[in-house]
């Protein structure tokens, strides 16, 4: 009898406590630049996006640990830095890679959370499983609409719902599509459907939750309604006025953006793309952005009507940077700092808000600082520092420096500096090395690693990132 009675007492006490934590709504946008009027670039119409930013901490310098979708997914959602054999790659999985250890929203679940996952958040819809209440939920992809030509793409209006298929030659399709079609046509505005529905399902339960809500845009194809596409003026679209390799760049940080290559419309080969292709790119990324943030503003929407706002932490993050030209390159995939560099933003209710900081950051702090925002201990395996002391001063700061790798390039993230060594596959020697002075050179347009009055830096640098490397687990 004293047994029942203790077991409803710790039960209830549980509710209680569980009953006063915050939920968390985490938001992740592939692909997506710090290319936002919130992060002071005026081109970019992202209303919702900046409205959140006004209501909470923008991090001006945050950084992907890997730049590519599913190793920097894995990354995050561990808590763990990618290694030369773990979080590599797009098919990076988190129950493969990381086998046993508790995810972010499944430490979540293992402490009282409700956890449920609508679009993508792990890069494979059936990576992670055991971290949700629910079976995680992505827009289904029927197969009885229309197919134009051999081109089958399930993200496109003409061929929506037909899975990805490729044509001779590997070509899968446009690189872009502007259908004059609804909001739920495409991709992104079903999982918004589906995140609106899981909002009343989980406002009715007696329970904090942990909802994750991904959109795929603006991942290539660039693929929006057309209403999206006619906020902008293409000729008033600016390009990148550095489409060219930095100077005394090493070869080894060149790629030849293959993911866009592979779209039918894109030539093969090497040779750059024309202006025209390139400006319609760039609008087409530019409308993405705005369709997801027209989906993000329904989700915040939907947030305030079922008055849970008030106690509900926002996150909202992209799970790497994007080059449009810059550099010559379209794409992730290199250590220079646009693909590294991604949006930032967390709301806490009560906490600070329309605020910006500069103190660095990195996705591997992520999980512990919604752990310390939930009152929740972290698990041993996470390898990230909190970021509570910067929410609650944006002038501090729990990282001197910051680490991401890519391929055979390891990269150091400093206050003033970005360092790149790219080491020989088969030796492990340096090959190859860039220094960036970002406070004289933010464009990264000179690689400076070899002039003399540089040297000190470079061998600091270097003797912190090999220091990294042997330290990392």
């Amino acid at each position: 009898m004293k047994f029942r009675v203790m077991l409803v007492i710790t039960g209830l006490v549980c509710a209680s406590v569980c009953a006063d934590r915050p939920n968390i709504l985490f938001i992740a946008v592939d692909d997506l630049r710090p290319e936002l009027n919130c992060y002071g670039a005026t081109g970019i119409i992202s209303p919702n996006i900046d409205r959140l930013a006004d209501s909470g901490i923008v991090f001006n310098r945050a950084y992907c640990n890997v730049p590519v979708c599913g190793a920097s997914r894995a990354s995050l959602l561990t808590g763990m830095h990618p290694l030369t054999d773990r979080f590599t790659t797009y098919g990076s999985r988190v129950d493969e890679e990381a086998a046993g250890l508790a995810t972010l929203p499944g430490h979540f679940k293992n402490n009282g959370y409700h956890t449920a996952g609508v679009g993508k958040i792990f890069h494979h819809p059936d990576d992670g499983l055991e971290s949700w209440s629910d079976v995680p939920v992505r827009p289904d992809y029927p197969n009885d609409l229309a197919v134009q030509e051999e081109w089958r793409d399930y993200r496109s209006a003409e061929y929506a719902g037909l899975h990805e298929l490729e044509r001779p030659g590997g070509a899968v399709g446009p690189a872009w599509e502007a259908g004059d079609v609804a909001d739920d046509v495409y991709y992104d505005g079903k999982t918004t459907q589906l995140a609106l529905d899981k909002l009343d399902a989980l406002a009715k339960q007696n329970q904090p939750f942990f909802l994750g809500v991904g959109f795929i845009r603006p991942h290539l194809p660039f693929n929006a309604p057309k209403k999206y596409w006619d906020l902008y003026d293409p000729a008033s679209l600016e390009l990148a006025d550095n489409p060219y390799m930095p100077k005394d760049a090493p070869p080894d940080a060149r790629f030849n953006f293959g993911e866009l290559r592979s779209y039918a419309n894109i030539p093969d080969g090497k040779e750059p793309l024309d202006d025209a292709t390139a400006r319609t790119l760039r609008h087409g990324y530019s409308a993405c952005v705005s369709y997801v943030d027209a989906q993000i503003g329904m989700v915040l929407r939907k947030l305030d009507e079922l008055g849970l706002a008030g106690n509900t932490i926002i996150v909202l993050w992209g799970d790497h940077g994007w080059s449009l030209g810059e550099h010559a390159q379209w794409g992730k995939h290199t250590c220079f700092n646009n693909a590294l560099q991604s949006p930032l933003i967390i709301h806490t209710p009560g906490g600070l808000a329309g605020t910006k900081t500069d103190a660095l950051v990195q996705f591997v702090d992520v999980y512990p600082t919604l752990c310390d925002l939930a009152g929740l201990s972290k698990p041993e395996h996470v390898q990230g520092r909190s970021l509570t002391p910067v929410l609650k001063d944006p002038s501090a700061e729990v990282n001197e420096v910051l680490f991401a790798r890519w391929n055979n390039g390891e990269t150091l993230i400093s206050k003033r500096f970005n360092y790149t060594q790219y080491y020989d596959r088969k030796t492990g020697a340096v090959k190859s090395s860039m220094l960036y002075d970002r406070l004289t050179d933010p464009a990264e347009n000179v690689n400076v690693v070899n002039h003399p009055e540089f040297k000190p830096v470079v061998e600091k640098l270097s003797a912190a990132l090999e220091q990294h490397m042997k330290e990392r687990r």
